[in-house]
């Protein structure tokens, strides 16, 4: 078989980054290269997303500049915005496969025949199924994460739920796991990779295990992974405000193995907004699971998700989404002005919100985000706390940086090579910009 060189370019989320991960394993495996997007290939591989439109603008975008660099090549599109609208890329020049996210695991097959055919072709072939009717999880997942740290593992995927804004359970299907062994030695791969920490992902990873036979939770899958040689610590990703259980926190309250960090979505702070999102839970239950978490572990990171500009969402409603936020020590907030999804519920409502109006709303609370990521770093000034040192430096300082057991970013001012992928203490010094600045501690100082 001729050595292809082959590109791919990742929009979105955790799932998509770890699918495109196991991909490009899967080529680099049968012989193939794996160049970077923005030089000379063969085979352009675009993994698309489609939560906002202003990601599927860039996934159109990256196809054309994927055509443009090289125009001989045969460009394969995937994810979740050719999932959903298959035609609107059919058309673009140099596409010659379009698949859903149920096909992904077949393109490393079909990269040969495309790339020896790419020439020849005209138009794209679509490959695109129901992804409703899957009922298991694919097993496609990467050895390693060449370029990252810290690793991917995902062992959720779909989603169950309804919320009206929402396109992800048409483009995902419904909720399926991975099963409880085979996140025991995907873990095992990850360690003898040499990673450190892996971070695990899905579309509802609350919703882990209760489709298996026997059903299991999220929970109970920690505890019997902790007890098993592993990496050093795992990281969870978003969960949802109903699925974080009291059982759950206390596990992180004593666990050294599940980083004191947690992301629980909380979209609006106006109960009439709330329900309209179809979110199934209302201000003071979320106000209270979050006093609950922080009183719990004090050192905890909670992030959350807010959208501005749902249909309908005025002043008033904004100014509650506002005053919620405002008294929860949040230590970072993810701010989204709502995207209309056609198909969605959301798409159908009335008296829809200026995009001026929206935009200004968003960066009112990026503002109080910012601060709040500032606080949150500088409480941390002066402790200790256990950093996994990445490869990458900070392009201001030089210093090389990591991430904090509770997702603070750190520079460590001492830190060299030998430091590159090892999990060391770091004594906080000072904080500028969300960011910690500190010395690693050497022979106990």
């Amino acid at each position: 078989m001729p050595e292809f060189k082959i590109a791919i370019a990742t929009l979105g989320c955790k799932v998509n980054q770890f699918e495109s991960a196991a991909l490009s394993d899967r080529i680099t495996s049968m012989g193939h290269r794996v160049v970077p997007f923005s030089g000379p290939a063969d085979v352009y591989i675009v993994n698309t997303c489609t939560v906002t439109g202003k990601t599927d603008f860039q996934s159109r975008q990256l196809v054309r500049r994927a055509a443009r660099a090289n125009p001989d090549a045969a460009i394969i599109v995937t994810g979740c915005y050719s999932q959903s609208s298959p035609e609107h890329f059919s058309g673009l020049d140099g596409v010659r496969l379009v698949t859903g996210n149920a096909e992904k695991d077949r393109i490393p097959d079909l990269i040969a025949g495309i790339a020896v055919e790419a020439p020849a072709l005209k138009g794209a072939t679509l490959m695109v199924g129901d992804i409703r009717g899957q009922s298991k999880i694919s097993e496609l997942a990467p050895g390693s994460f060449r370029d990252r740290t810290r690793a991917f593992l995902r062992v959720q995927d779909g989603c169950d739920s309804e919320c009206s804004y929402c396109i992800v359970p048409r483009v995902r299907g419904r909720s399926r796991s991975l099963p409880l062994e085979l996140v025991k030695s995907r873990l095992g791969e990850l360690a003898a990779a040499g990673h450190r920490e892996a971070v695990f992902t899905g579309i509802h990873l609350g919703m882990y295990g209760r489709d298996l036979d026997p059903a299991i939770s999220l929970l109970d899958m920690l505890r019997k992974i902790e007890k098993g040689p592993s990496l050093e610590r795992v990281r969870l990703s978003s969960i949802e405000p109903l699925e974080v259980e009291k059982g759950l926190i206390e596990f992180i309250r004593d666990s050294d193995f599940v980083c004191p960090h947690l992301h629980i979505p909380l979209q609006s702070g106006d109960d009439d907004i709330l329900a309209a999102m179809n979110r199934h839970y209302d201000s003071s239950l979320y106000a209270g699971l979050a006093k609950a978490v922080l009183e719990a572990v004090p050192s905890l990171a909670l992030g959350t998700d807010v959208m501005t500009g749902f249909p309908g969402e005025s002043e008033k409603n904004f100014e509650n989404t506002l005053g919620l936020v405002s008294s929860i020590p949040f230590a970072y907030i993810h701010v989204f002005p709502y995207s209309d999804r056609p198909g969605t519920a959301a798409s159908a409502m009335r008296a829809k919100v200026p995009a001026e109006v929206k935009n200004r709303r968003a960066a009112t609370l990026r503002e109080i985000g910012k601060q709040k990521r500032e606080s949150f770093a500088r409480r941390f000034v002066g402790s200790s706390l256990p950093v996994l040192i990445e490869g990458r430096k900070d392009r201001e300082t030089g210093f090389l940086k990591g991430f904090s057991g509770n997702y603070i970013p750190v520079l460590a001012v001492n830190a060299d090579s030998a430091d590159i992928n090892t999990i060391v203490q770091v004594r906080g010094e000072t904080a500028e910009n969300g960011k910690i600045i500190g010395r690693i501690e050497r022979n106990g100082r």
